[in-house]
């Protein structure tokens, strides 16, 4: 098991680009395959996670060619998919089984996604249930709220369906079964999540109409593959947004970041701390807003964190954890409790390694309680299996008194590859 033991910096300087966004990499994927000709994918994310979404579309008859910049992916329109010789594995990546198992379930072959032991125990009643609705016969552990499934695929039909949770997967994996199903297929959320599917399946021609808080995809519409350009993952910025916050003298610019607005509540949260992050040259790619972001160290203040914000930035809240350690007064989150169930029991994670650096952590069901101390201690700390963790936990070896070791970081491939070497690049010790 790899760890990686981090000195703390004087600050950060420079500039940066973060690898692209991991959401829009692999839906570019997944409506290329099933789009009719060519598509040609620019900054597309070959962490681990992706690079999973990849090699299942392989699995079903997909030539997908990578030179090392681009890839082209050869559609096979969407009644083209070959029934998989072999289980398909999604490894670590929640968003991969989640929406092929909505796209699986519009296909006229038997198929089986499964993936490593952290997938495995992630919960699936919650597509699997409207997918059921749909007519999809979908069996696995625990009643099938556990992977690994099996996949009955074929004849489904429209369902108008309103999700107990606001969640891009649960209804990207209807939206992607909707394009199979006879009729017009809505889904309805507590509060709108990234919608990075919308906009894609308008980029390649499907037929939808979004409402507040929801979403109608019409069934039978054909794609047509498309360039695309995917901007910089704002969930791998973060780390270094944050990190050019906490750390003084620092000053940060970080180049071509996707700031869809369904995805910068971290933006507008570290503002409200007080941060001082300015976005320069705003601009759209491949139908995505984005701009680079100039961050300079500020004094951050404790806030309360709850409502409409936190699905826009429930991958960030993390590192949002190891702000709060740092500001002046109490944090405190609530309305999150969706962070229980991600990779890991991100606040469970948290509060733990927080604390095993000196910090004051209360855990609620929905949340916790941060005390912002003067200083972060150094120590020992564990990953959890969590990329997010890890590197969250990297960047409060930034600023802490001494040097933090963190356990298990394979894991940080699975969204940023490169991610230690870019810190390295930018902290100056």
């Amino acid at each position: 098991m790899k760890s990686i033991t981090l000195k703390p910096a004087r600050a950060l300087k420079g500039e940066l680009t973060v690898p692209g966004d991991k959401s829009i990499s692999h839906r570019s994927i997944m409506l290329g395959a099933i789009a009719n000709g060519v598509t040609t994918v620019r900054g597309f994310l070959r962490g681990e996670d992706n690079m999973s979404t990849m090699h299942a579309f392989r699995a079903m008859g997909v030539r997908i060619d990578d030179d090392g910049e681009t890839l082209a992916i050869h559609g096979r329109g969407l009644h083209g998919l070959q029934e998989p010789g072999d289980v398909l594995d999604c490894g670590n990546s929640g968003t991969t089984i989640r929406l092929i198992t909505g796209l699986l379930s519009g296909q006229s072959f038997f198929s089986v996604v499964t993936g490593d032991q952290y997938l495995r125990k992630r919960p699936m009643k919650r597509v699997v249930e409207p997918l059921s609705r749909m007519g999809a016969r979908i069996s696995g552990r625990n009643q099938g709220g556990l992977a690994p499934l099996a996949i009955n695929g074929g004849g489904l039909r429209a369902i108008d369906y309103d999700s107990p949770v606001s969640s891009a997967q649960i209804k990207s994996s209807i939206m992607l079964a909707g394009l199979y199903a006879d009729g017009a297929t809505t889904v309805r959320e507590p509060s709108l999540s990234r919608d990075h599917s919308e906009r894609m399946f308008r980029l390649f021609g499907a037929s939808l109409e979004s409402f507040e808080n929801g979403v109608t995809v019409h069934g039978g519409a054909e794609l047509n593959g498309q360039e695309v350009s995917v901007p910089g993952d704002i969930s791998s910025a973060a780390f270094f947004i944050v990190a050019a916050l906490i750390t003084p003298d620092s000053e940060l610019l970080i180049r071509n970041v996707g700031i869809n607005p369904t995805r910068t509540g971290v933006l507008d949260i570290l503002t409200e701390m007080g941060g001082s992050i300015q976005l320069l040259d705003q601009r759209e790619l491949s139908g995505e807003p984005v701009a680079d972001l100039l961050v300079r160290s500020s004094r951050l203040k404790g806030i309360t964190i709850s409502g409409s914000v936190v699905p826009r930035a429930i991958d960030e809240f993390p590192v949002v954890c190891v702000a709060a350690a740092c500001a002046e007064g109490i944090t405190s989150l609530r309305d999150a409790k969706e962070l229980r169930v991600k990779e890991t029991d991100r606040i469970s994670a948290m509060a733990t390694n927080l604390r095993a650096l000196g910090v004051v952590v209360t855990e609620t069901e929905d949340g916790m309680n941060i005390s912002g101390a003067e200083r972060i201690s150094g120590g020992r700390v564990e990953s959890f299996g969590d990329h997010r963790i890890a590197m969250s936990m990297a960047i409060a070896a930034q600023v802490a008194t001494d040097a933090i070791t963190i356990q298990d970081t394979e894991c940080v491939a699975t969204s940023f590859p490169t991610f230690f070497p870019l810190l390295e690049k930018v902290a100056e010790k």
